[in-house]
């Protein structure tokens, strides 16, 4: 499912909001599946090959399938980081969209969390699909209008078939820890993904100390975050894949940058020259790939393993 990025007007936000109170909890009423952690993000780019050099040779990741069309060229990849965890990559539609296509949630139960969805009133397909990489799974929209998708993993599921197999020595990361979006509405958000999908609220941050400019819910059943990325205008294309990005937890982030020095940097990659530390007090090293998506790598731990405080300023008007 291919969808361009756009953001609710004020009547579909209050819509929201007003189905997601009148479907309050009832006895009756499906439970909400395990939510367990972030299962896939997925891309656009411009050409996939130059792409493939990037999350493939650059940060070492495990091609674990490739997909062609009729005419022998690509129409997507799958980069394995971990048993339950890839990045996806598109052909970009059309020239100058945002370049994220979809981010996914894995549960325990895709048929059940279709059902729950409904119950909440949140606009959900008629049926799972039933997948080689997942068990079943299928995708909905949040406030914002970003794809969300529900996976659900299990014996048969091709990516997981081969668990606790050796996974490529070059892979940088095993982990990816959050995925980042893009935020209007926060109110709205904090209702699906708080309210609804019962994710915990677990930091916010500000990048000015006048406006909040971050926001973390955790899953309710794992450790991954969706971070939202506040903002008051709607910024550029070329930031939108600043914005939206993914996170890869290392251990280490200088040995990780000494790392990605010692490799062949793709055309048009970006690797910033020194690491930095965030407002969330965690070393971090900011890679761009060779379409402008943000690929963050990030220490799990903060600088002298004390919590950052988490800011009070007001959300953007």
């Amino acid at each position: 499912m291919i969808t361009k990025y756009r953001h609710w007007a004020a009547g579909g936000m209050a819509l929201f909001l007003s189905m997601a109170h009148l479907c309050g909890a009832d006895a009756t009423a499906p439970v909400r599946p395990r939510i367990l952690g972030v299962a896939q993000v997925a891309v656009y780019v411009h050409d996939i090959g130059t792409a493939r050099k990037f999350y493939r040779d650059f940060l070492g990741f495990e091609e674990a399938l490739a997909l062609t069309n009729p005419d022998g060229s690509l129409r997507a990849a799958l980069l394995k980081v971990a048993d339950r965890q890839t990045i996806q990559l598109l052909p970009e539609a059309t020239p100058a969209t945002d370049r994220l296509n979809h981010f996914s949630l894995e549960t325990d139960d895709a048929e059940a969390m279709r059902l729950y969805l409904k119950s909440r009133g949140i606009a959900v397909p008629d049926q799972v699909t039933k997948g080689t990489v997942t068990t079943a799974f299928f995708q909905v929209k949040d406030p914002d209008g970003h794809v969300v998708e529900f996976m659900q993993f299990g014996p048969g599921s091709w990516t997981v078939k081969d668990t606790g197999q050796h996974l490529p020595a070059t892979r940088l990361a095993a982990r990816i820890s959050h995925v980042g979006i893009l935020v209007r509405h926060l109110d709205a958000s904090l209702k699906f993904y708080g309210d609804i999908l019962g994710c915990t609220e677990i930091w916010r941050g500000s990048g000015n100390g006048q406006q909040l400019s971050w926001v973390n819910l955790k899953v309710p059943d794992g450790n991954d975050w969706v971070e939202f990325m506040l903002y008051q205008n709607m910024p550029t294309l070329a930031n939108l894949g600043i914005s939206h990005h993914l996170c890869l937890e290392v251990p280490n982030v200088a040995k990780a940058a000494e790392t990605l020095a010692g490799r062949p940097l793709p055309a048009g990659a970006v690797l910033a020259d020194k690491v930095t530390v965030g407002v969330n007090r965690r070393r971090q090293l900011r890679v761009l790939d060779p379409d402008g998506t943000r690929v963050e790598v990030m220490e799990a731990h903060t600088v002298d393993g004390q919590p950052a405080p988490s800011s009070t300023a007001p959300p953007p008007n």
